[in-house]
């Protein structure tokens, strides 16, 4: 498996990964190939990296920048992670997820939320922060992975590019 940052020519193949990866999750509105778009036509995808196995994308992660209430800078979004079903639960996700952070780490992140699976990603560090909230999202399924000791405290609001829908 090859890692490494998405190309041009990697965009019909990281569409196609992502329905594939989300189509039968009832938690999703299946927006999330709309929302990479989204976020790469505003410049606001800082890293977007796919996983590639004997020439074919079977994987995809994006980080982008959000805003903290408090003031806080540096922290970015996880999301969305996609693998192709068939090679889901062999490590790709949590490769993807891994590089990524040790690349937020390197551009000067302070840290990274999301919101996922509590089983799988409090596996990956991720924790629960009662005073770091976002808005909507029960508390359950919205992690943090501070990069330093100082973990913010309050609304976190992600791109606006997490609310298309086409």
């Amino acid at each position: 498996m090859v890692i490494r940052n998405e190309a041009i020519s990697d965009i019909a193949a990281i569409n196609e990964v992502t329905i594939a990866a989300f189509e039968n999750l009832a938690i999703s509105h299946h927006t999330e190939q709309y929302i990479i778009n989204a976020l790469r036509e505003a410049n606001a995808l800082t890293i977007s990296l796919v996983a590639e196995i004997d020439g074919q994308v079977v994987g995809h992660i994006a980080f982008s920048p959000v805003t903290i209430s408090d003031g806080t800078i540096g922290w970015y979004g996880l999301g969305p992670v996609s693998v192709l079903p068939e090679y889901q639960k062999k490590g790709i996700g949590k490769s993807l997820i891994g590089e990524g952070v040790s690349l937020l780490k390197k551009l000067g992140g302070q840290g990274c939320v999301l919101v996922g699976h509590p089983n799988y990603y409090k596996r990956l560090g991720f924790q629960n922060f009662p005073k770091l909230v976002h808005e909507g999202v029960p508390q359950e399924v919205f992690f943090a992975l501070p990069f330093t000791e100082n973990v913010p405290k309050g609304i976190v609001v992600f791109h606006e590019g997490f609310l298309a829908k086409c």
